[in-house]
């Protein structure tokens, strides 16, 4: 399951090191948590106001329960509800790695 976040930040430096400390508490914050494959942090090159954190998860169950962890919600959570108000969590219907077959599953959407 992939978990994509979008935020627009003040394009000021001062802002920009604030957001990046929180979203840095808030990566290491979910990794801790069972179920979390990997995050990233990241900067539009075009408009350095917006960023995203896009993270990956075993199960969408997992990704639900790293929410109610403690330091989830005292570090990822605040942030978390600074987004942009869009759909952020993806099941994933086909991927591949480099120079591999394209692996396609279906939905598990009910």
């Amino acid at each position: 399951m992939l978990v994509m976040t979008r935020f627009v930040i003040d394009d000021t430096a001062d802002a920009a090191d604030e957001f990046a400390g929180r979203a840095h508490a808030a990566l290491a914050a979910l990794a801790a948590c069972p179920g979390y494959l990997r995050g990233r942090l990241a900067r539009a090159y075009d408009d350095p106001a917006h960023w995203s954190i896009v993270t990956e998860w075993e199960s969408v169950g997992a990704y639900r329960r790293a929410l109610s962890a403690f330091d989830v919600k005292v570090h990822a959570t605040p942030l978390l509800a600074q987004s942009l108000d869009e759909p952020s969590a993806f099941e994933v219907l086909a991927e591949s790695a480099p120079g591999g077959e394209l692996k396609v599953t279906t939905s598990d959407r009910a």
